[in-house]
């Protein structure tokens, strides 16, 4: 091999590396932009959304249809590190819609320094009350019809039977909740008058839900914690196993819940997958 061609060949190698470097650098920019602007991965940890989003549930949800917050580019905490958990400097919401009654929002409440997942009963200006386990809007009770019974395992491995219904909003959109019955704690409450610029949550697993009616944990949410939108699972192991640990997928995926819209108003047979 001449001199000349030896060199050649060193800087065609050379241009690879290169080549090879910037398409891995474009593409954590792309990916660093899409988490950040448009959709970042979530996973559920707790029952409180069970049947919707189960123990073990990983979603995608939406940055952008509502706007940025204050909270909308923080990746959270990890532990005592929270050198990623900031907030922007704004008094109101940038951009998007607002949000509708029924939506599965994903929210930083003002006494809490993590995400929750609730669902967002509440809009501003409405008066949300609970009584014998029948949600009221505005004086009007919510339609719920009984669709069966199921077992309900929360974060602890504990084991409830729990009557599953489909609840109808004003609106016409209906979702699945469950009740473990319709005499506990939260199951009578008295009216909260949603104020202006806040949204009202509630878990779809309504006795197993530290929620809006709890006013000291989570109370009305401002709008500009809104974090995203809840919009499809994309992966869901049983008893919140590691990802990574592909060994354990064969006998704990739930492969029939994955790379669906989280909001669907089929229950799910729980018994199946415990």
């Amino acid at each position: 091999m001449t001199q000349s061609a030896d060199k050649t060949t060193r800087k065609t190698a050379s241009n690879e590396w290169w080549d090879t470097f910037v398409v891995v650098v474009e593409a954590l920019l792309i990916a660093i932009v899409l988490r950040f602007f448009l959709f970042q991965p979530f996973s559920i940890p707790t029952a409180s959304m069970q049947q919707t989003l189960m123990i073990g549930d990983y979603f995608v949800a939406n940055k952008f249809v509502w706007g940025y917050g204050k909270h909308s580019f923080s990746l959270g905490r990890y532990g005592n590190f929270s050198a990623l958990d900031f907030e922007l400097p704004i008094s109101n919401r940038i951009l998007g819609r607002d949000p509708n009654r029924g939506d599965i929002a994903v929210f930083r409440p003002v006494p809490q320094d993590i995400e929750y997942i609730k669902r967002i009963v509440g809009l501003p200006g409405d008066r949300i009350q609970v009584t014998n386990g029948r949600l009221i809007i505005n004086g009007t009770m919510v339609e719920r019809e009984e669709i069966g019974k199921t077992m309900d395992v929360d974060s602890n491995g504990d084991a409830r039977e729990v009557t599953v219904y489909r609840e109808t909003f004003p609106e016409g959109t209906t979702h699945i909740i469950q009740e473990i019955g319709d005499n506990l704690p939260l199951d009578n409450t008295p009216e909260y008058v949603v104020p202006a610029g806040h949204y009202f949550m509630m878990g779809d697993n309504r006795d197993r839900s530290a929620d809006s009616r709890v006013l000291s944990q989570v109370g009305y949410v401002p709008a500009i914690n809104l974090i995203a939108k809840a919009e499809a699972r994309f992966f869901s192991i049983k008893d919140n196993l590691p990802p990574w640990q592909i060994w354990q997928w064969p006998a704990n995926v739930r492969w029939d819940r994955m790379f669906q819209y989280v909001d669907t108003d089929q229950p799910y047979d729980t018994t199946a997958t415990p």
